[in-house]
């Protein structure tokens, strides 16, 4: 039994798949995408955003340097090519340059730098002309080449901190902060509540909803099959899952989106360990201050305080490199594998990691705890429980098959056929008869229209049913309001 794995880039998920084994268990990566996590990247928000919007970010050079980490490998060699040329190259200069098996990334990178206002082809003297944009060249140059008073990779403070503190305590409280959220989700024992803001971004992303259809306040919420699925991600999908809601949420918070995004981009460019000064902050990026502080992307000694540390979690952001800090409570051998599972329902995790656990109980019953030893079984009540939740028969045996134990891979096919099955079972019981409260969308004007809103719909995790001939489509409560201001926002 063998196990692939590979690092994501931004606010892409980790993608993992076995031979053999139960070859009708979609991979982690596959329920994600189709719970629409991480079915939008940072990239895709930035394609949607008007020319206006992406010019103003280009004035920050951090925002364009950051931006260029992200573009392929074929857009940032045009820039750099193009970036210090005093005269602009005509299309088939690159072309030239460019191996014929290789012209379809050239057409790909160009179309993508289009989309984004970073070069524009111009037809000049019947020839294709590519010219790089005034205000990227200028941004992109001061990024590399250093100058001026613009500051968007942020201000070292200039004076000692009497309260320093280094990168292990910053790792430790990333973890903790992050992990009040995940225990939180999973309903641990003894867990934290974390502050509004956290909730009504954790309702919005559709991860948790009220245990009942009245209830919106800040208690009583249950995580939800989206929330399920976001626990198996990786950290770096997690966060920008969370992140791109919150960009989403910019306008309706009156917050200047440019701010947001450059406040983001200043911080995956920022030094671990080193703090800096708030004083040059606008509002829009204080109140994001405040609120990150939540997520472990930033430290602060107390609220008033006027420097900042940032985390792992925030340095990362733009970054294809793994985050090891929050794997370290499970070793790497644990993330591997450490869950047994036998012909008779009996299951060994050999875990210490009290996430893990929480997350086990969500659809084993657990029978006894040991310090690196969890025995429970699989039961009917504790699979109806986690179905009740949202959580899927797929999602389950996918976990377990991702987190199987390296002796477990010895079989074939790797969980017992008795097991699984009698897990599906179990859920078509529960869905002989399904009910579902929300609303039904219709009278679209164009397909085109019909397309974007359902799409949106499904990023979101709360499309029930869909009938693309008659342009109509069904989503769930929680997704009734997310869904009715995408609406007015784009006739606005």
């Amino acid at each position: 039994m063998a196990s692939q794995r590979h690092t994501p880039g931004p606010g892409q998920g980790v993608t993992s798949t076995s031979k053999g084994g139960n070859s009708n268990a979609l991979s982690i990566s596959e329920h994600s995408r189709a719970a629409g996590i991480g079915a939008e990247t940072i990239d895709d928000f930035l394609d949607r955003q008007p020319r206006s919007v992406l010019i103003r970010l280009y004035e920050k050079p951090a925002s364009c340097l950051a931006i260029f980490r992200l573009l392929p490998m074929m857009a940032r060699q045009l820039i750099m090519h193009m970036l210090f040329l005093d005269v602009p190259l005509a299309a088939d200069h690159f072309i030239a340059w460019i191996k014929k098996e290789a012209r379809k990334d050239f057409d790909a990178a160009v179309d993508k730098l289009s989309r984004l206002s970073i070069v524009q082809l111009k037809s000049t003297g019947g020839k294709q002309i590519l010219l790089l944009n005034a205000v990227f060249t200028d941004g992109m140059r001061r990024a590399l080449t250093g100058g001026g008073k613009h500051r968007s990779f942020g201000v070292p403070c200039d004076t000692e901190d009497k309260n320093a503190v280094d990168v292990a305590f910053l790792d430790q409280y990333a973890r903790n902060k992050w992990e009040t959220i995940l225990h939180y989700m999973v309903g641990s024992e003894n867990s934290s509540t974390p502050r509004e803001p956290v909730l009504y971004l954790l309702r919005r992303s559709n991860l948790m909803q009220p245990r009942s259809s009245s209830g919106s306040g800040s208690g009583g919420l249950n995580i939800t099959s989206r929330g399920f699925q976001f626990l198996l991600e990786d950290v770096n999908t997690q966060l920008w899952d969370l992140l791109l809601q919150y960009l989403d949420m910019a306008e309706e918070r009156n917050m200047d989106l440019v701010e947001v995004l450059a406040f983001l981009f200043m911080l995956g460019s920022l030094e671990l360990g080193r703090d800096y000064s708030t004083e040059e902050l606008p509002e829009t990026q204080l109140h994001m201050l405040e609120d990150f502080r939540d997520y472990g992307l930033v430290y602060q000694r107390k609220a008033s305080s006027r420097r900042f540390y940032p985390t792992r979690l925030a340095t990362t952001l733009t970054s294809s490199a793994a985050i090891p800090l929050l794997s370290s409570n499970g070793a790497e051998q644990e993330e591997r594998g450490y869950i047994i599972l036998e012909t008779n329902y009996r299951l060994y995790a050999y875990t210490s990691n009290p996430l893990r656990v929480a997350v086990l109980s969500l659809f084993v019953t657990i029978k006894a705890r040991f310090p690196n030893l969890v025995v429970g079984s699989i039961t009917r009540d504790s699979v109806k429980s986690a179905l009740a939740n949202g959580i899927t028969a797929e999602q389950i045996i996918t976990y377990l098959t991702h987190h199987a134990h390296v002796q477990m891979h010895r079989n074939d096919p790797l969980l017992p056929v008795t097991v699984s099955d009698q897990i599906r079972l179990w859920e078509r019981e529960k869905n002989r008869v399904v009910q579902n409260s929300g609303s039904l969308f219709t009278d679209f004007t164009s397909q085109f229209d019909f397309e974007e809103v359902r799409n949106y719909a499904k990023q979101l995790g709360v499309l029930v049913w869909e009938d693309e001939s008659k342009r109509r489509f069904f989503v769930d409560e929680a997704g009734n309001e997310p869904v009715r201001d995408y609406i007015r926002r784009r006739r606005a």
